[in-house]
């Protein structure tokens, strides 16, 4: 295992342009560390420059405490995990997955290279795939190989590439589960590239969000979706996205399309001299007014008409259409864009209970906590709403999350390992 520390790190290519621009990380022994963005945002080249298939144009990676910016991949020590598998078509499963071993001439015998090849194989469910070739499994299993060869090296970190970009969503699912399953039982180091949101989200510690080549914000999964530090951020975490309404600060009130909400405390000073700010409201913390359910005592209620409604079994989603503020539209266009959006008309989305009965062409009661709500300054794109100390609270707990379940993971493979010799 080790740690990873990324002080100052600059990618610039021949004609000048920062792939990526002074990133910074410090990524802990045992940590699930996840870079996530865009298209383009400098995700992979940020790993790639881990591993050492990029060169370094200024700052320094170190590893357990060691600079390695001159050091060849072979002689860092680190496992990849490529989108495309990279597995060997004429070699079965077991040599597939033992191949490294075998490079490193004289290093094990050929008993020992069994028994590594084994416990990986029974870890990723594998053993009766062994004396295939790759060309006859199907994409999860062969990402399984691929994970299996990274497994048997004994590596001081994973660096996974977009792993399950080429599944289809069931296989996607399932083989979040058993990266993070085999990320806790090894408590090894890693770093994981992905464009999607969930999966960020689900797998890892931490996760760090790029954008054009700038690291946006580092922090647990809970703390960008409750405490994130911009749009960019707050836009990129959450599915569906965040609704941005454009709001006129008028007196001790935010004048937003639908409902005026009224203006308190620290919130009604930050945006004192504006004219105009953007609000963030998640689509679940709107609900339906007329299920009775309890709302805060605050709660804010209005009524709209819906374009159209989605209903899922466990939850119904309505899109409510909206003229933006032209102050703002640029704003949110080019927010859209960073986004990877599509430019379609501004709405927005409602996250309703599956109970509710509103149907497209209903005028809906809906009611939300201004409490919820982020605001945003349009100008700087940064959050106005951010709390520094919840901030650090939701930090704080997610570290000892994070090592408590790595100490249940060690005691469950002490475990499972005394099973054989007591039988």
């Amino acid at each position: 295992m080790s740690s990873i520390d990324l002080k100052n790190i600059v990618k610039k290519y021949g004609d000048g342009f920062p792939a990526v621009n002074d990133v910074s990380l410090d990524i802990k022994d045992g940590e699930f560390m996840i870079l996530v963005g865009p298209s383009g945002c400098g995700k992979s080249t940020l790993l790639r420059m881990i591993v050492g298939l990029e060169d370094i144009t200024s700052g320094d990676l170190v590893i357990n405490g060691k600079r390695v910016n001159d050091l060849a991949p072979r002689d860092r020590n680190l496992a990849m995990v490529f989108q495309n598998y990279a597995l060997y078509p004429h070699l079965t499963v077991f040599e597939n997955i033992a191949f490294p071993l075998r490079l490193n001439k004289g290093g094990l015998e050929e008993g020992q290279i069994r028994e590594k090849v084994n416990k990986a194989a029974a870890m990723l469910e594998l053993k009766e795939h062994l004396e295939r070739k790759p060309g006859n499994l199907s994409g999860g299993q062969r990402q399984r190989v691929a994970m299996g060869r990274a497994i048997v090296r004994d590596a001081d970190a994973f660096l996974f590439d977009e792993p399950l970009s080429n599944l289809d969503a069931k296989l996607r699912g399932q083989m979040r589960t058993e990266i993070a399953r085999m990320q806790r039982t090894m408590g090894i180091t890693t770093v994981y590239v992905t464009h999607d949101q969930t999966e960020a989200m689900t797998l890892g510690d931490r996760v760090a969000v790029l954008k054009k080549g700038i690291l946006q914000q580092c922090a647990s999964p809970r703390e960008l979706y409750e405490q994130p530090v911009n749009l960019f951020v707050a836009g990129f975490i959450g599915s569906p996205p965040m609704n941005f309404l454009p709001a006129r600060v008028e007196g001790n009130r935010l004048k937003l399309p639908f409902v005026d909400v009224p203006l308190a405390g620290a919130l009604a000073e930050k945006v004192r001299g504006k004219e105009l700010v953007i609000v963030g409201i998640r689509p679940e913390h709107f609900k339906d007014a007329t299920l009775g359910d309890a709302h805060a005592e605050n709660a804010v209620r209005f009524s709209v008409p819906v374009d159209v409604t989605e209903w899922l079994g466990n939850e119904q989603y309505a899109y409510i259409p909206y003229e933006a503020d032209p102050g703002v539209q640029a704003k949110l266009e080019e927010l859209d864009r960073e986004l990877d959006g599509e430019g379609m008309r501004t709405q927005m989305v409602v996250n309703l209970d599956s109970r509710s009965r509103v149907r497209e062409g209903d005028d809906a009661e809906l009611v939300f906590d201004p409490a919820l709500m982020h605001v945003f300054d349009p100008e700087s794109g940064a959050c106005l709403t951010r709390d520094e100390d919840k901030a650090r609270q939701i930090a704080e707990e997610n570290e000892a999350d994070r090592k408590r379940a790595l100490e249940r993971a060690k005691a469950r493979e002490a475990a499972a390992s005394k099973q054989p010799q007591d039988a």
